[in-house]
């Protein structure tokens, strides 16, 4: 059956509130984190939502920002294109929304035509008006890479007294979030090569800022005092006017952007920070042809736009002074909505770094998209940073929704749904005397009170508050039941107990309601146990009456109504998952995916040991079986260890493998004309330092193989401890000569050795060669060292015995 066709695009509506809604267009590089999700998307989409349930006519606009510097850098990482970047990341992020349940107009792109043909007709504007100037720049090049190297390019130690941050970008700092220029970076470095760039001139465009100053200063007051936006806007756009306002380089050196529509710089595109904000109406361009009664409609639209505090001055002083500069009557951003940062445990989400829980993260928990979102928006971060730890999950999810929120829920609707004698048989009874009942009135006072101040804290995007004001009322609710003992009114009061429960069956439906925007599929999962249809009945529309009923909870339902089956609405999170899923995200994605691989990289080479076969060169046979019975053990053994080429080499030369975050790649010399290489999956146990100008013992007849792109033709012998949580190199002895071979001191057949700690030496030494690939040896009968303590030598490697 084919789907619907999607709703026709919505348009302002003359005579009632239009509102666009924004939040700062996610960079398209990397998979979002949530101190990205709550900054932006999450907290945009709870008022969205807001804004639908009471009835206004709103349009949420997003969208990923796809040109600029970062997209070519991390092209250049996964060897493709800008374009399958832009391609990869965009469908991640609109999975990883999806799965949160943030519910877009449009989610769009900026490398779009829409956007080209914005960006340039608004650039032609301010040609028009004289807004633009011409400039030569210093700017670095790096002569390596024979090109300038846009500010994403280069990194270096931020010059800002008191931060010297050493991995500062050439376009602002992480740490102190100033935006510098590259040439301002002490000792600058280009990323792709790691060399020093020079400094050369180049031609650019540039907005002067400080011709728009009057404009721009007139607009912010105005629209900071009537547009309430939070003091973290306000003071980091007042900090930007007092340092004064400079011109600012509209144009860049770089080939994946807009184009600039001007013969001298035909070859440039526009620089991100110009292009991306404009996406807002590129995007809404993708929306409907009619984008211009959204963007050029000031009287009859109200623009809110959310975004972290790195983002407030492009926001507040460079795209108003863009808009402002055209001289078109264009809709400004009314109300702006600024978080600070949300840490991770013991330090900052990182997407750069890959620190903390990102989308795909969250969804690989199986903690409900629900769960995450109200945990979140409770520690949204409005004023000041706040902390994600695992403990304060587990804490708000047990405490808050299991107990008091799903708690109150699933207590009424399961008396409700008791057969008759015990409960109603699933139909809401009727409650002709609710008004006359003290302890109901009293609840219905306290509940009007703070649904009046969830109205008012979603009006003034104090998302927090409201959140919090909305589960009072389920506190209320418990002990209002608590209070009542309507288990024993049931017998011994019934016209009471029915106003206890169709008032508290009243209170589930406005739970439903007032936390839709924060917790969608709950309140769907709510209305269908309550039988009713979220299309029809979720709505706070003040033009139908609806938010004054919370006078009256015990009218939101009608009697007579029959519920659906009630079921628990959350899961206790325990401590033994708190404790995995801190382990398991500990470190950086880097890290964690760095161990993922070294694992599977380790079982592969075990994989492949146990099919390992010796042979003396030419096609492998099968042995056969000796008559009486198969060979003894360990004159299978003896027949193998004698085919073990294994010699004395020096490793010259060690360095990580370009592709894979868990092997080293060794050049070593094993007395042969030309050193050989070798792959090894030591990264996680031996340091690389560790690796060099050092004696190792080599197992020299192996049938190459490629591992991750690199071809290896030899194995590095380590020794572990029995669970294999330390390795080391195995030493020969340092009068051992490069080149020289291995012999063996005997056999036996389990492979055992303990250490004496005084000599470091092995006192009881074995060779066997099984399924697992390990072996005990030593060199003229002078055992190798190690310090790993009680341990078996093992082959480090790949491949077959030659």
């Amino acid at each position: 059956m084919a789907s619907p066709p999607p709703p026709p695009p919505k348009l302002p509506v003359p005579g009632r509130r239009n509102v666009l809604i924004t939040s700062a267009l996610p960079y398209v590089n990397n998979v979002p984190h949530l101190g990205n999700i709550i900054g932006c998307v999450l907290s945009a989409d709870v008022f969205a939502r807001y804004c639908r349930l009471r009835g206004y006519n709103v349009i949420y606009i997003c969208g990923t920002d796809e040109y600029g510097t970062a997209t070519e850098t991390k092209a250049m990482e996964e060897k493709c294109s800008p374009k399958e970047i832009c391609d990869k990341y965009h469908a991640i992020h609109y999975e990883v929304y999806k799965w949160f349940d943030i519910k877009f107009d449009k989610f769009g792109r900026t490398s779009s035509p829409q956007q080209t043909e914005v960006c340039q007709a608004i650039f032609q504007k301010l040609m028009e008006n004289n807004w633009l100037t011409e400039n030569t720049m210093q700017q670095l090049y790096c002569d390596t890479c024979q090109r300038f190297l846009a500010d994403r390019l280069v990194e270096g130690k931020c010059p800002t007294e008191g931060c010297n941050y050493e991995a500062a970008r050439g376009d602002q700092c992480e740490n102190c979030s100033k935006l510098l220029n590259p040439t301002e970076l002490i000792d600058p470095k280009c990323k792709v090569c790691k060399n020093t760039p020079r400094i050369r001139d180049t031609d650019h465009l540039f907005l002067e800022l400080p011709l728009l100053k009057d404009k721009l200063v007139d607009y912010i007051n105005e629209t900071s005092v009537a547009g309430m936006w939070s003091q973290n806007a306000i003071q980091a756009t007042n900090a930007w006017l007092k340092e004064g306002l400079k011109s600012r380089c509209i144009t860049r050196d770089l080939k994946w952007g807009v184009p600039v529509p001007h013969e001298k710089y035909k070859d440039k595109v526009f620089y991100v920070w110009f292009d991306a904000p404009i996406g807002y109406v590129s995007i809404t361009a993708s929306y409907t042809p009619d984008w211009e009664k959204w963007w050029k409609d000031p009287d009859n639209v109200e623009l809110f736009q959310f975004m972290g505090k790195d983002n407030v001055p492009f926001h507040t002083v460079m795209f108003p002074s863009t808009l402002l500069g055209t001289g078109e009557k264009w809709t400004m951003m009314k109300t702006i909505s600024v978080t600070e940062y949300l840490n991770y445990e013991a330090g900052k989400f990182s997407k750069s770094h890959g620190i903390g829980v990102f989308g795909n993260d969250a969804k690989d928990t199986n903690i409900p998209p629900e769960v995450w979102r109200y945990y979140l928006l409770t520690n949204r971060p409005e004023v000041s940073d706040t902390l994600f730890t695992w403990a304060d999950l587990q804490a708000k999810l047990n405490s808050e929704l299991l107990n008091n929120l799903g708690n109150f829920i699933n207590r009424v609707l399961s008396f409700v749904a008791k057969p008759a004698g015990a409960g109603y048989d699933s139909i809401i009874p009727d409650a002709p005397n609710a008004e006359s009942h003290p302890l109901t009135v009293a609840l219905a006072e306290k509940t009007n009170k703070w649904v009046e101040q969830y109205l008012e804290a979603m009006e003034k995007v104090k998302l927090k508050q409201g959140l919090k004001s909305a589960m009072a009322i389920s506190s209320d609710g418990n002990a209002y039941l608590q209070e009542s003992q309507f288990w024993k009114l049931y017998k011994e009061d019934p016209a009471s107990c029915a106003v206890v429960m169709k008032t508290s069956v009243g209170l589930v439906y406005l739970l439903a309601c007032l936390l839709e925007p924060f917790m969608p599929s709950f309140s769907n999962e709510v209305l269908r146990q309550l039988n009713l249809s979220p299309e029809e009945s979720l709505s706070l529309c003040d033009d139908k009456g609806e938010s004054a009923k919370a006078k009256r909870p015990w009218d939101f339902v009608p009697a007579g109504h029959k519920i659906g089956k009630p079921s628990p609405l959350f899961k206790e999170l325990k401590d033994e998952e708190v404790e995995f899923f801190r382990n398991k995200f500990a470190g950086s994605q880097a890290e964690r995916s760095s161990k993922a691989r070294a694992d599977a990289d380790a079982k592969k080479v075990a994989d492949q040991l146990k099919g390992t076969k010796l042979s003396e060169g030419g096609p492998k046979k099968e042995q056969k079986k000796q008559s009486g019975g198969s060979k003894s053990k360990n004159a299978e053994v003896d027949v193998s260890v004698a085919k073990l080429d294994i010699r004395v080499g020096l490793i010259k030369k060690a360095e990580k493998h370009p592709d894979a975050d868990s092997l080293y790649v060794e050049e070593i010399d094993v007395g042969e004309a030309a050193p050989r290489t070798v792959v090894s999956g030591l990264v996680k146990f031996i340091p690389l330092e560790e690796m060099q100008n050092r004696k190792v013992c080599v197992l020299c007849n192996l049938k190459p193989v490629a591992m991750r792109g690199i071809k290896s033709h030899a194995m590095v012998l380590a020794a572990s401890n029995e669970d294999h949580t330390k390795v080391e190199l195995v030493e020969p002895p340092e009068s051992a000569a490069v080149g020289e071979r291995v012999t063996f001191a005997g056999y036996s057949g389990e492979p055992e050795a303990s250490l004496n700690a005084k000599s470091k030496t092995w006192e009881k030494l074995s060779a066997d060669l099984h399924s697992n690939g390990e072996l005990v040896a030593c060199y003229r009968d002078v055992p190798f060292t190690t310090s790993a303590g009680v341990c078996k030598v093992k082959t480090i490697g790949n491949g077959e015995i030659r």
